[in-house]
């Protein structure tokens, strides 16, 4: 297997459990504080596990961290960390409105659509094998979001409460996403994801601000989960950086890790108990059986 393409996989997997496990750990703690507020502690914890990553670097890696000169870059900089917080926002917002099962298909879509821009508009340099792989991981991540029964009896389709919102954080997120694989192509991706990182950490605390919701948390439990959700979603985002800069492979990255379901529903149904439909299960197969495909090739 080519390396490139070794990295690209790694980078999706990476992007595929951090978010994984923080949207499980993020079943205990939304309950408790909220969706923005545990956003916004998650991601104090995830600027700490950046720095530490900074610094080993620097003390121990190739001894340097890249600090952008040029104003232009602190701003993207800054729009990339904005952006995210909204993509947050607007998913967040959409899914407290209506019917996960029928929303969560729709915010899914995202990667399948970055992945099908950067094949035909940007020049990905991908085979017919890799395309009939990344379909299958696509298939099966739709499969992992979809709850047939929310589709029985008449829905409909075009009044579902919170698809506005949803739709809004799925074309963000696809801009992101594509932006960002540009933006941080063949750059120091572990310095310019830490900034993008702080950068969407402060939105977030001011999002949290305005809409009256920021203060501390007094359980000890609900620390340890917010601490992991930043923990996980910092992993993630090193990942798919790394991926992105490191490789030209954008679909692959973008579609493994846009697989995050996976893992979090495995884990609920371990520690939860919570049993997965079959339309789930074949969906994990099919995600699997994509990845262990394009590990072949």
């Amino acid at each position: 297997m080519p390396q490139e393409l070794l990295i690209a996989i790694i980078a999706g997997l990476g992007g595929m459990f951090g978010w994984g496990f923080a949207d499980f750990f993020a079943k205990k703690t939304i309950s408790s504080i909220g969706d923005t507020l545990s956003l916004a502690w998650a991601g104090v914890f995830g600027t700490v596990v950046f720095l530490l990553a900074a610094a080993y670097q620097l003390l121990w890696g190739s001894g340097a961290l890249a600090i952008p000169q040029d104003l232009a870059v602190w701003l993207g900089l800054a729009f990339f960390g904005a952006l995210q917080a909204g993509v947050y926002l607007f998913a967040y917002k959409g899914f407290g409105k209506g019917q996960i099962s029928l929303l969560a298909p729709v915010f899914a879509s995202f990667s399948g659509i970055v992945a099908l821009i950067s094949i035909l508009f940007l020049g990905e340099p991908v085979t017919a094998p890799h395309i009939m792989a990344l379909v299958v991981i696509f298939g099966g991540v739709m499969l992992m979001s979809i709850d047939l029964n929310a589709f029985r009896g008449r829905v409909d389709l075009v009044h579902v409460p919170g698809l506005k919102e949803v739709l809004i954080a799925t074309l963000l997120a696809a801009l992101w996403t594509v932006l960002w694989d540009q933006f941080v192509s063949g750059q120091d991706w572990l310095a310019y994801a830490l900034y993008m990182f702080a950068f969407m950490t402060i939105a977030v605390f001011v999002m949290a601000k305005v809409q009256g919701v920021l203060r501390g948390i007094s359980s000890r439990n609900v620390w340890i989960f917010v601490a992991l959700i930043g923990i996980s979603e910092t992993v993630a985002y090193l990942a798919i950086s790394l991926g992105y800069s490191a490789t030209s492979f954008t679909s692959i990255v973008t579609l493994i890790s846009g697989a995050f379901s996976l893992p979090t529903i495995i884990l609920a149904r371990i520690f939860l108990e919570e049993r997965p439909t079959r339309v789930q299960t074949l969906g994990s197969m099919f995600i699997i059986a994509g990845i262990a495909a394009l590990s072949l090739l």
